[in-house]
């Protein structure tokens, strides 16, 4: 169920992406509008589009957006090939199923809900009496805003990540003290690993109206991206940190799943954090919790992935990683004396600054 509802937003997505401002079908689907004529694009075509389509005419010639209006001015559907890049036929009477329900009054509405869901491709109403444009995908319908609108609403959520990601990085700069000291309890970690999921979810909230901005979002991706820049990367490392150990291990995987399957409502709460990744329940917020050392050795300069999982699985803990010295560190396979000798010094000047940010 779940692997159907991800295909079906990729779908919606990819739509949108499609006729987003900047794209020539946009560019002609605004002519429409401008035009006052309304219209009815099917975007795709095979078998089961020209089973349910009669009459008008096989044009089967390039798309442009000045084509697309002035067939638009026919009665009947418009249909292009999936890559929108020709148009197959125009004014073509479109009679998909009626026995496929559907919620939409109007005619040209009700079947292009139709055509959507029984031919699988994204169906496109642009209504004549109403000025709006209306995507249909699947049993999405998705009706197209003013790009101002939602720039407005884009600039609200940017906004609150901006909050959001200020109180992120003081918790993780005071995990990171924590960690050091060995002062950790699943508390501490269940607030960063909070932090982060509502980070990700307004930059994905923020993603979507980057995508249906199209080339108007251009400035708002590049704030995006200066934000949230390696928090997706913290999120992992945060899980592989404390995932719990035993005889069927979880993955890092199965913890960011169940981090991002939490409700709204769970997710302010630190217990409800807590249980999806294994740290125990809310009575134990306050026991304490040991970190594996993967956040911290990931702040070691010029540092690979390879090498870092190898001083993991040698060491086991942070703190068995701060203790070693040059020489433990070689023992390490791979490492010679001056990669141990790097991370020797990128973990002594780590734990000392964080020291410093929290005591001064």
């Amino acid at each position: 169920m779940a692997t159907d509802r991800s295909a079906a937003t990729a779908r919606l997505r990819a739509t949108l992406a499609s006729i987003a401002p900047g794209t020539a079908l946009r560019d002609g689907l605004e002519r429409i509008l401008r035009g006052r004529t309304g219209a009815l694009l099917v975007l795709g075509y095979d078998r089961t589009v020209e089973a349910i389509s009669t009459g008008g005419f096989t044009l089967d010639v390039p798309f442009t957006a000045t084509g697309l209006r002035e067939l638009a001015k026919m009665d009947g559907a418009i249909i292009l090939d999936r890559d929108l890049t020709r148009i197959h036929r125009a004014a073509v009477h479109l009679m998909p199923d009626p026995t496929i329900p559907s919620e939409e009054t109007g005619t040209r509405h009700r079947t292009a809900d139709r055509v959507a869901r029984q031919t699988g491709f994204p169906v496109v109403s642009v209504s004549q009496s109403m000025q709006i444009i209306a995507a249909y995908v699947g049993e999405t319908r998705h009706v197209l805003e003013d790009s101002g609108q939602i720039l407005s609403r884009a600039n609200q959520a940017l906004a609150t990540l901006e909050r959001y990601k200020l109180r992120l990085d003081e918790v993780a700069s005071t995990l990171s003290a924590l960690e050091i000291e060995d002062l950790v309890t699943a508390r501490d970690v269940a607030v960063v690993a909070q932090r982060l999921e509502m980070v990700s979810r307004i930059a994905r909230e923020i993603e979507d109206y980057v995508l249906e901005l199209g080339s108007d979002g251009r400035l708002l991706s590049l704030q995006l991206e200066e934000l949230v820049t390696g928090v997706d990367a913290e999120r992992e490392l945060v899980v592989r940190d404390y995932l719990p150990s035993g005889r069927r291990p979880a993955s890092a995987e199965d913890m960011l799943a169940r981090l991002e399957g939490l409700s709204p409502t769970e997710l302010v709460d630190p217990g409800a954090v807590a249980r999806a990744l294994s740290l125990g329940a809310s009575e134990h917020l306050d026991a304490a919790v040991t970190p594996r050392g993967y956040r911290l050795l990931a702040k070691v300069p010029r540092l690979p992935t390879s090498v870092v999982d190898r001083l993991v699985d040698h060491f086991g803990t942070l703190q068995k990683l701060l203790s070693a010295s040059v020489d433990d560190l070689q023992a390490v396979d791979g490492i010679g004396e001056l990669r141990a000798r790097s991370v020797r010094e990128g973990l002594s000047r780590l734990a000392e600054s964080s020291i410093l940010e929290r005591y001064v």
